[in-house]
């Protein structure tokens, strides 16, 4: 059967990103848009919008036009949104990449992308003009003056001419953000005008989601690079004007101090975020009372850990999911009727479908049956850059997007997600879900972060291995003997090691083929 969205269908306006992004703006004037949170550096919007059509200008006077790739390596700062939507407003298409990526990852982006220039900063300058040299890129610009790269603030021409740019927001790309390459070669994926837009609309329809206004003040830590800092946080948040705060990472001193100083309402975060919420003692030392709502998404978030932020920090605590793939919002928590459902990732967004289909067959399933995630909607991906093979094997004949996630839908049309198709454990031929241990550990006072593979096993084929980070005095059979009376047998826990960090993205999601690998080596 397909499920359809419990919301009313929202009509999408036929609109590039940008010009439908700057009439939004247009009535909140002279409030702040982007703060620094360190620096206290602030831009109106005003000031926001006078800067997209000035380094609008500067490009187009440089010859940038149309179809052209701009590629941002840079952590988060107020002009990511300058840079993004002049681009945009040129008919440019962004690439925006991992401020961590060494000079080969980046060139190999660059070049995949066709990118024309690289703004970055000078820390990253180094990285950036070795991935020049090895790529097309014509010039490397950064947003704070240094020597060897232009500095970004050449490029505003507030005198200059924006031309009048035909875009057609169904076919035009407007951003290709590179998909995460936890299971694979990272690949470019290919985001519309109307992708980005649809998805704004499309949130913005659930009726019983308190969502973002412009009484709002966002925490702003998730790289704008990946698609949920981009979209939620960068655009949604100024689409309805609310002020974000920045930071270029997550530090968590400075973190609780712009919270309190910026009186933050609500923050999109991830779960090694909510871990420190809910455990880390300096949580207590600051005024956190300002915080009605926090989002977490990019990784499962455990019933256990989303209740213990809840209780701690006296605020609403959401699940949202999603994929770069689907621009990213797919499904969001409500929590309006004051029944948590902390396990679920919440009901599909408006004027969306999904089926769930049977891994061996791909026959439709119902109600409470597992098995793949598949999506239909207008915020779906056009398709992979130069990967036909990819797109093919990701995007049905009939419209529809392979997750790649395990799930099921309940009667009252919210969405489980168990864990990724390819990160099953097989015991004995049983399947185990990682992400269930992980999210049933995390409720262990003395398991500070989590991440669980499997391990080859000579009888069993695979076993549950479990990598964990102490916050108390534990030792490996008193793990195991937890975690055995509250699960089923085959999802026992039969391997631990203690280690000091899970490896991660910057998105949160645990890098668990670093561990696969390790594992395997041994």
């Amino acid at each position: 059967m397909i499920f359809k969205s419990t919301y009313p269908d929202v009509d999408v306006p036929n609109v590039a990103l940008t010009p439908y992004l700057l009439e939004r703006m247009a009535p909140f004037g002279d409030k702040a848009a982007l703060i620094d949170g360190p620096s206290g550096r602030t831009l109106t919007f005003n000031q926001l919008a006078g800067g997209i059509k000035a380094v609008a200008a500067g490009l187009h006077a440089k010859g940038f036009g149309k179809g052209d790739v701009f590629c941002i390596y840079s952590p988060n700062v107020p002009e990511y949104a300058i840079a993004f939507h002049a681009v945009s407003l040129l008919g440019g298409i962004v690439t925006t990449a991992n401020p961590l990526y060494t000079a080969d990852e980046l060139a190999h982006q660059c070049n995949d992308a066709g990118a024309k220039y690289i703004l970055t900063i000078s820390m990253f300058l180094d990285k950036a003009k070795e991935a020049a040299d090895k790529s097309k890129v014509e010039e490397v610009f950064t947003f704070d003056p240094v020597d060897g790269a232009t500095p970004f603030a050449s490029l505003m021409n507030p005198t200059g001419t924006v031309p009048d740019v035909e875009i057609d927001p169904m076919e035009d790309l407007v951003v290709l953000p590179y998909s995460s390459g936890t299971t694979g070669v990272p690949k470019g994926v290919m985001l519309s005008h109307h992708n980005i837009v649809a998805n704004i609309q499309q949130v913005e329809g659930m009726e019983d989601l308190d969502f973002t206004d412009d009484t709002d003040t966002i925490m702003g830590v998730l790289p704008f690079y990946h698609i949920y800092g981009m979209v939620v946080i960068m655009n949604m948040s100024l689409a309805v004007g609310a002020t974000i705060v920045s930071m270029p990472r997550f530090d968590p001193a400075e973190f609780l101090t712009c919270i309190q100083k910026y009186k933050v309402t609500k923050a999109n975060l991830v779960p090694p975020i909510l871990v420190f919420l809910a455990k880390h003692p300096v949580v207590d030392n600051f005024d956190l009372s300002s915080f009605k709502e926090i989002t977490s998404g990019a990784a499962p978030l455990g019933d256990e850990l989303a209740s213990a932020v809840s209780k701690r920090l006296n605020c609403r605590v959401l699940q949202g999911y999603g994929m770069t793939e689907t621009s990213p919002v797919a499904t969001i928590n409500p929590n309006a009727d004051g029944n948590p459902r902390y396990a679920s990732c919440g009901k599909l967004v408006a004027s969306m479908d999904v089926k769930v289909a049977d891994l061996e067959t791909h026959a439709d399933l119902g109600v409470g049956e597992q098995g793949e995630i598949w999506m239909r909607g207008a915020n779906i991906m056009k398709g992979y850059l130069n990967r036909p093979d990819a797109t093919a094997n990701t995007i049905t004949e009939d419209g529809w997007l392979r997750s790649g996630d395990i799930g099921y839908m309940d009667e009252d049309g919210f969405m489980f997600i168990v864990d990724r198709l390819k990160e099953l454990i097989k015991y004995k031929g049983f399947q185990v879900a990682p992400a269930e241990l992980e999210a049933l550990l995390l409720g262990n006072d003395k398991v500070a972060d989590v991440a669980v593979i499997p391990s080859p096993d000579e009888e069993a084929g695979e076993i549950p291995k479990a990598f964990i980070v102490k916050a108390g005095d534990v030792d490996e059979q008193e793990i195991m003997d937890w975690v055995a009376g509250q699960v089923a047998p085959h999802k026992k826990i039969r391997r631990v090691e203690f280690v000091d960090t899970i490896p991660k993205s910057a998105s949160g999601k645990i890098l668990r083929r670093v561990l696969v690998e390790q594992e395997r080596g041994k």
